[in-house]
């Protein structure tokens, strides 16, 4: 996958706007080590005449002209440098979000948990704006920092050699200080961004659950939960701040020290005759620049420090491989020579065979030694406790998660050998908390089929009991939805997304448990459209709800991870007391005939 590459050869599709911004920088700064010297031309030789001379107005214009020149092209060679180092870095970071994002899209449901949501969320936006804010940086300022710290020296040194002691020690001074400061500050940005992961959850938490706090006015825990996150995140902050906050002061006065010292210098070589003024002032500004790179460098560093630590959590998600992976030749081949003959391919059949499942990280079993078979067409219901593996056993079968121990058949082929995108197709899950998305309410139905005609989004939704209450909305098909359906009842969102799944035409239809916010005409009313259409596909069916249920075909009733029993409704309440148990609670005595 592309995903897989080095972060750095995001880079090289915009090799040439780097390299065009590094020449522009060359051209800058060149530009401004060029102007000391012409001012020390036009100082000593145009304004004070040489060695006492009148002064020499044509020199003037003539050096003057070119400083004019060369300040002029240097500004417009800063300009194309910001250009094409901001276009380089933008599209870099694009690149580097989108091939993130692709890759959170494939993570498994427990690679998600195990980063966590604001996690994510934290890397996609702050951290790869780190690494673009700390890329940008480097390619404007590495330039600029040599070529003051090299070429600078040396036009500093061909001034006077005098001036080499001040060179030698400032510069090593400001090195050591700053190795001093990104050594301590370096360990803490990972913490800082680890602080901003907790903050960003905390967040994410309250807002989509912000109705649970009203409820149980629970606003001032939550603030109080918010306010420690970020007072946690700010004294993080503050300590790194300090630090830094060290450095500007500390090499200023470095800075000024040194130009004290040219300056004394300079004076004591005026006095013996051996320097002009215009010499002075021109080491004064080498020296500035020079001094002035380095506190650039000392920012580099700092912000290299800051990009480390965001560009180890962006390799981290580049670097996860999904757990879920495509069927390929490999697997089919392994198939193949298997001492397991394969079953004919019956479109909507569904199998498990001796299928056993632990959650990631976690030794207690889920299911254990699964054996069941789901026939084309039927409609197959899941009842049991809470707990008990109901929704576990349906997630298996379109690979949400891969069956610990045997194998989950879909059409006569095992889950694991189809293509991703081959086996979704097949199989549709309506889940009990509806997802919607902040479009429209046909956009919402037609997710699954974005090419479906008008008509075939009406009819799934008549299907689907929706078609209703879609029209008394302001709009109709064409109203709005709220961020997560929230301008919809509970029961609206679900009939929407049964909507969605059945316009999708799957062989497989898996309904787990939603119909719980639907009362008891509406989910007969469905029931009758589903049994009444003549492609009629698979369902699977869980729910809490006796009578959601006891019209199935069969009915497997789930106990503690295990299949206690398998029937028609009437044969299990005779049979299994679990069963009739559960009957009797919802219905009352006599349940069977209730």
């Amino acid at each position: 996958m592309r995903e897989k590459q080095s972060m750095l050869n995001y880079m090289k599709r915009y090799w040439w706007m780097g390299i065009a911004a590094a020449l522009f920088m060359v051209l800058e700064v060149s530009a401004d080590l060029y102007q000391p010297g012409v001012m020390a031309v036009i100082v000593d030789d145009g304004i004070l005449g040489g060695t006492g001379g009148s002064p020499d107005i044509a020199l003037i214009r003539r050096e003057g002209l070119k400083m004019i020149l060369v300040v002029a092209l240097g500004g417009i060679s800063g300009v194309l440098c910001g250009l094409f180092a901001n276009l380089c870095c933008q599209n870099y970071a694009n690149d580097l979000r989108k091939a993130s994002f692709r890759r959170i899209m494939h993570f498994s449901f427990a690679q998600t948990d195990t980063f966590s949501t604001g996690s994510l969320i934290t890397r996609v936006t702050n951290d790869i704006t780190q690494i673009q804010n700390f890329v940008m940086q480097f390619m404007r300022g590495a330039v600029r920092c040599l070529m003051y710290s090299v070429v600078g020296s040396w036009c500093l040194l061909s001034l006077d050699l005098s001036f080499r002691t001040v060179v030698w020690i400032a510069i090593p001074m400001i090195l050591v200080f700053t190795a001093l400061i990104i050594i301590r500050t370096s360990p803490m940005f990972a913490v800082l961004q680890a602080k901003l992961d907790h903050m960003n959850s905390v967040i994410e938490e309250n807002v989509n659950g912000i109705r649970v706090v009203r409820a149980f006015v629970q606003e001032n825990r939550e603030k109080k939960r918010f306010e420690d996150a970020n007072q946690s995140l700010v004294d993080t902050q503050m300590k790194v701040l300090v630090l830094i906050s060290w450095l500007r002061p500390v090499m200023n006065i470095i800075i000024n020290l040194a130009i004290v010292a040219i300056l004394w210098i300079g004076a004591g070589r005026a006095r013996a005759g051996a320097m002009q003024p215009g010499t002075i002032m021109a080491a004064v500004t080498y020296m500035s620049q020079i001094l002035n790179g380095m506190m650039m460098l000392a920012m580099i560093f700092q912000t290299l420090s800051r990009g480390i630590a965001s560009s180890r959590r962006i390799g981290e998600i580049l670097k996860t491989e999904p757990v879920i992976q495509d069927g390929g030749a490999k697997a089919q081949e392994q198939q193949t020579n298997s001492s397991v003959v394969p079953e004919p391919p019956v479109a909507g059949t569904v199998s498990f065979r001796g299928v056993s499942f632990s959650y990631p990280g976690v030794r207690a079993r889920v299911l254990h030694d699964i054996n069941l078979d789901i026939r084309a067409g039927e409609t197959l219901a899941i009842v049991g406790a809470t707990g008990c593996g109901k929704s576990t056993l349906a997630s298996l079968i379109p690979r949400f998660y891969d069956a610990t121990e045997g194998s989950v058949l879909v059409d006569g082929r095992d889950v694991r050998q189809y293509p991703l995108k081959e086996l979704r197709d097949k199989v549709t899950v309506v889940l009990q908390k509806s997802e919607l998305f902040s479009t429209t309410i046909r956009d919402n139905i037609a997710i699954g089929r974005p090419g479906a005609s008008a008509e075939e989004i009406r009819a799934a939704a008549v299907t689907a009991q929706a078609d209703d209450f879609i029209m008394q909305q302001p709009d109709g098909y064409d109203t709005a939805v709220a961020e997560g359906g929230m301008s919809l009842s509970g029961g609206q969102r679900q009939r929407i997304a049964i909507a969605r799944a059945l316009l999708r035409r799957s062989e497989i239809l898996i309904m787990d448990d939603s119909t719980s916010a639907l009362d008891l005409e509406t989910e007969a009313a469905l029931n009758r459209a589903l049994s009444a259409q003549h492609d009629r596909m698979t369902r699977i069916i869980i729910a809490q709800r006796i009578a959601s249920v006891r019209h199935a075909d069969r009915i497997a009733v789930l106990d503690k991870g295990t299949i206690l029993a398998l029937g028609t409704h009437d044969q299990l309440y005779e049979s299994c007391p679990v069963y009739r148990d559960i009957c009797d609670s919802q219905l009352g005595q006599g349940g069977m005939t209730a």
